[in-house]
Order: C-alpha cells, then structure tokens, then sequence
C-alpha cells in the first residue's frame, strides 16, 4: 500500500515511519511512504504557503495555489482518497481503518495554521478525518497515526497471523488481559487457566475477560458488540453480580 503525505514539515516523520514495524514493513515492500514538502510548490522566493483570512479574525489559512499544485502533481490522474486531516473531519476509529486499508494508495494532506482554504477542499479533498475531539497544531502527527493503524491490517505487516483481527476494537470489544513471565510477580498471580495448555479453556476465558473488561471501561461498546446469548447471559449475571465501579488506577 502506497501513503502519499503532504505537509510542510517532512521531518517530523522520521522517527514514527523509520523505526519498528512500520520500518520493516518498508523495507519487505508492504507499504511505500512517500512524504512531499508543500513549499516546493510556492512561487516566491520566500516559500510562503499561508495568508491572513479575508474577513478578519486570529490565526493565518493555508493558501490554495500551492496546496492545490502539490495535491494535482502527486495524485496525478489516480482516483484514490484524497484525506485532509482536520478536527471537522469523521471521527477516525477502527472501522474507518479497515475501511482504507482497502485502498491501494491514500492520499493524506497535513493542514496547519488555522486551517487550509475552503476551495482546496472543494476542489481536492474527497475525505476529511479527524482523530478526537481535539484541536492539534497541525495534521502530522495524525497522518501518522493514520498511516500506523492502517498499516498494520495489511496482510504480512504484524508478525503475528492474527495480531490484528484480535486487538481490542477489531473484535468490537476490549482485549483480554495479558500476561508473561514469571507467574507469579510481586505476589500476583498469573490466572491458572493460562498455565493449563488447553487452547479452548484459554480462548473461552479471553473472551469472557474481554467481554468483563469492556463492560467495566467502555460499556458504550456493547451496543453493537457481536455477542452470542450466553455471552449476553454472562454479561446479565456480571452486572447483577459486580455493580460497575469507575476504574481508578486508569486515572491520576
């Protein structure tokens, strides 16, 4: 998979998409990224690529010309997404994942400053994806979120023949807990049904904690869990039996 990546500070992408995975993924010819510095399609002799917004008001808009120049030239005739990520844009999540990956190539545009002319996205932009309800300084650090979430459902990227279809999310719920070596560590112990060696007891009991943890962290995610009726009966009996508590050691 190809991830074209527009923005006007290439070199904060060296450490995210050069290093672990998302390197190796490179290297084995999984996923090509390509990153592609908006100044390079200025006029001037000063590079600029922002300008105060007509109508007054804080803070400086990215201008057309060159945004639209630099997404022409690298998308060329293709008709793969074009994404600007943007805190107006859909909310980013891990359908939305699956949903690019199925994708051959992605376009993704790094606003910054106040936001980028409307007649880019206009003219340009076929999608719009936003990370949170939260504003960032630019669509870098995004883009790289993006590219890394993505990337690791394609096949051969994860290790692990399954390590994707089995994280929390992709099986609509929160993933078991996890554990390794030494059994016993500080006086807590392993559950004794990972040291048995039976494969089936173990799955069983995954998907019970799943269901256990997810119902204790985001309960909002059992709406449209794929649950069977002994799972909805597990979960029947966990909530007459363990009233919910907030989870006090995920916050300071």
């Amino acid at each position: 998979m190809r991830f074209d990546i527009l923005t006007l500070f290439p070199e904060m992408f060296a450490g995210p998409m050069t290093e672990s995975i998302l390197k190796r993924a490179q290297e084995a010819g999984l996923i090509q990224v390509n990153l592609f510095n908006i100044r390079d399609y200025t006029t001037d002799k000063h590079h600029v690529t922002d300008d105060t917004p007509f109508g007054g008001g804080g803070g400086m808009v990215m201008k057309p010309k060159p945004l639209v120049a630099a997404i022409r030239d690298v998308k060329k005739t293709d008709t793969c997404p074009v994404i600007l990520m943007s805190p107006q844009g859909r909310v980013f999540n891990q359908r939305v994942a699956r949903e690019l990956a199925q994708y051959e190539r992605l376009i993704l545009v790094c606003g910054r400053y106040e936001g980028v002319d409307e007649r880019v996205i206009e003219l340009c932009i076929t999608d719009e994806i936003s990370i949170g309800d939260f504003v960032l300084t630019g669509g870098e650090l995004p883009a790289m979120l993006l590219v890394d979430a993505v990337s690791r459902l394609l096949p051969g990227v994860l290790g692990a023949e399954q390590g994707a279809e089995l994280d929390s999310h992709a099986t609509g719920l929160l993933e078991h807990p996890h554990y390794t070596r030494p059994a016993n560590f500080e006086g807590l112990e392993v559950p004794s049904v990972l040291l048995e060696g039976h494969h089936a007891k173990i799955e069983a009991w995954r998907r019970r904690e799943g269901i256990r943890r997810t119902w204790q962290r985001r309960p909002d995610m059992l709406a449209d869990a794929p649950l069977s009726e002994e799972e909805k009966w597990f979960l029947a009996e966990l909530a007459k039996q363990q009233p919910r508590q907030p989870n006090t050691n995920l916050t300071d």
